[in-house]
């Protein structure tokens, strides 16, 4: 991964934050001059998709190939949908559970299918399970003769002890809570479907994206700045720069293969919660407030595959700590979407 970005000191406003967010690597580069044809990203509309649509458009000009780039989302925030547009990604808005709706979507070579359902779970069990588990093998049949890469997440692991560094790739999976049920479901179907009808799919178990506006180091800076006490029975997080990881996502339609390729998108620390907050609460000059005590394991994913195949990422957790806690300090946008990464009964 490419370490030729300048990083500023600090993240003066939503345009400069998109603007990192999006800069690929000279690894996305060099997929995307390799990759033939168009691109489609499902489910763009959400935290990630915008900043991984434009790598994807700056990637390709970068390259010099022509592509066509298109996004699609119900889009329930109409800004969004105009931004891409403005953007050079052709937008469609689409409910993808509506089948007659799906297959009128364009025949692409290659797929980014990031849809999915966590928060509000509890109370709409049977959503979560139609967006997480079946709609997967809709979209597999639909995109039959493309490459998929999917979006997952290292919920579907158990809770690892602090001492084995993360789980692996290789290590069985045991979801806590229907979420993560429903996550190690869509993997399921996604392979079932790699197999019988070989599309080549990498599955992608991320966690957690941090991007200011929203993520694991934004929701313990809130919490210091309202006062709130910051629960430490998770005691240690993954974080990874969002832009590191959308450049990390691009580059696996290399390793696409059927069945599928599947790599943890994770940082290369095991971070512990109650050191982080007191890094913040100096920077924010406010002291935190804790509760509970740190168990003994965690869920944690090793990043090391991806690190061996891309590079380390670009933004440290230093450099992250210190943009977040500037962020908050000036009143930055915030999405209010915490990531529950404190949550270890499964129910979001």
């Amino acid at each position: 991964m490419s370490t030729h970005m300048s990083l500023p000191e600090t993240i003066q406003n939503g345009a400069q934050l998109d603007d990192l967010l999006s800069a690929p690597t000279d690894g996305v580069v060099q997929t995307f001059r390799r990759m033939e044809g168009d691109l489609i990203l499902l489910g763009v509309g959400g935290k990630m998709g915008p900043s991984l649509a434009r790598m994807a458009r700056r990637a390709t000009e970068a390259a010099g190939v022509p592509r066509r780039i298109f996004g699609v989302s119900r889009f329930s925030r109409p800004e969004t949908q105009a931004a891409l547009n403005a953007q050079g990604i052709e937008t469609i808005a689409c409910d993808l559970l509506d089948l007659e709706a799906l297959h009128r979507l364009p025949d692409v070579p290659n797929v980014v299918f990031m849809a999915g359902t966590k928060f509000g779970t509890t109370g709409q069990e049977a959503l979560t399970w139609a967006m997480n588990s079946f709609l997967p093998g809709m979209i597999c049949q639909k995109f039959r003769h493309s490459r998929i890469v999917a979006f997952s997440t290292g919920n579907i692991y158990p809770l690892s002890p602090l001492t084995l560094g993360g789980s692996v790739e290789t290590d069985p999976p045991g979801p806590i809570g229907e979420y993560a049920m429903s996550c190690l479901g869509r993997e399921r179907i996604l392979e079932h479907f790699s197999r019988t009808l070989s599309v080549p799919t990498a599955i992608l178990r991320l966690n957690y994206a941090i991007a200011l506006r929203y993520g694991v180091l934004t929701d313990i800076a809130r919490q210091i700045r309202d006062g709130r006490p910051i629960p430490l029975t998770m005691g240690m997080v993954n974080v990874i720069w969002q832009g590191d990881a959308n450049a990390m996502a691009l580059q696996c339609f290399d390793h696409a293969t059927s069945p599928p390729f599947v790599i943890n998108l994770a940082g290369p620390e095991q971070l512990s919660v109650r050191r982080i907050a007191m890094q913040l609460g100096e920077l924010l000059q406010q002291s935190p407030r804790f509760e509970g005590e740190e168990a003994p394991n965690a869920l944690l994913s090793n990043g090391q595959m991806a690190h061996h195949l891309f590079g380390y990422p670009r933004v440290s957790v230093r450099q992250m700590v210190h943009w977040t806690a500037d962020w908050i300090r000036r009143g930055g946008e915030e999405l209010d979407k915490p990531t529950h990464f404190e949550v270890r009964d499964g129910q979001f």
